[in-house]
């Protein structure tokens, strides 16, 4: 069965990218612009899987981290955070909200498909 992983960002070029990247690895894709539009599409679509950038309007990947690791029904979905803040202390903050784990912008391509790959395979 095909895995849904939904991208959140609010940059249209950095959707469009991981977008063609992750149908290119065989994934149903769902996007966000924003944090609420993610916790929407979350609640109503049971994503697999949750590319996060940190910085959105209305509710910042942080946000969306730890409000689906409030929700039962989600606490088992893998959660990447995609971002440009680098430093020690977001990570520590990415990893404390929930997420299972962090890329900082820029990133390979490569190294994102197996980061999602090995996130799926370990949550199955």
């Amino acid at each position: 069965m095909t895995k849904t992983v939904l991208i959140a960002d609010d940059e249209p070029n950095i959707l469009i990218s991981l977008e063609y990247l992750m149908k290119r690895e065989g994934y149903r894709v769902l996007l966000a612009h924003d944090g609420q539009e993610a916790c929407d599409l979350i609640a109503s679509e049971h994503p697999d899987m949750v590319l996060l950038d940190v910085m959105m309007p209305k509710k910042t990947g942080f946000e969306v981290c730890h409000a689906i690791r409030a929700d039962e029904t989600f606490k088992a979905m893998p959660i990447l955070l995609l971002t440009a803040k680098g430093r020690d202390t977001d990570v520590a903050k990415g990893l404390a909200m929930g997420a299972n784990d962090y890329m900082i912008k820029p990133f390979s391509t490569k190294e994102l498909a197996q980061k999602v790959r090995e996130l799926l395979e370990s949550a199955a």
